[in-house]
């Protein structure tokens, strides 16, 4: 069977009570490989009586799949036996909080913002 969306190279189903995670291996424009996880959870429309997909999807980069794997790796290893992980091991700020919020100041004042639009 031939893959419905071109740039999809592998895709991976994980059924989970009401919810389905897919793993989808696909192929950017410059042939680059990444990684989509999707999770889809049948829920029920009672104003119209019909089933829909309520969808969350994160795209995960090469360059990001240790730090992806290393907290993961760790998160779970808290929750199966309490053992808390060193977060060092998998958050790199990039100029970021823990928040995702910007450490640096920008120089930017919301004096320079024009409100009259």
């Amino acid at each position: 069977m031939e893959n419905q969306d071109r740039n999809e190279v592998l895709s991976r189903a994980v059924k989970a009570g009401k919810r389905t995670y897919f793993f989808d291996v696909k192929k950017s424009r410059n042939e680059e490989m990444y990684l989509t996880i999707t999770e889809s959870k049948r829920k029920f429309n009672a104003d119209n009586g019909n089933f829909f997909y309520e969808k969350h999807k994160i795209f995960l980069y090469p360059e990001d799949f240790e730090k992806f794997q290393n907290a993961l790796s760790g998160v779970i290893g808290f929750i199966e036996n309490g053992t808390v992980p060193a977060e060092d091991n998998f958050f790199e700020t990039d100029g970021f909080d823990k928040q995702g919020e910007m450490d640096e100041d920008l120089g930017i004042s919301f004096d320079d913002i024009d409100l009259s639009l």
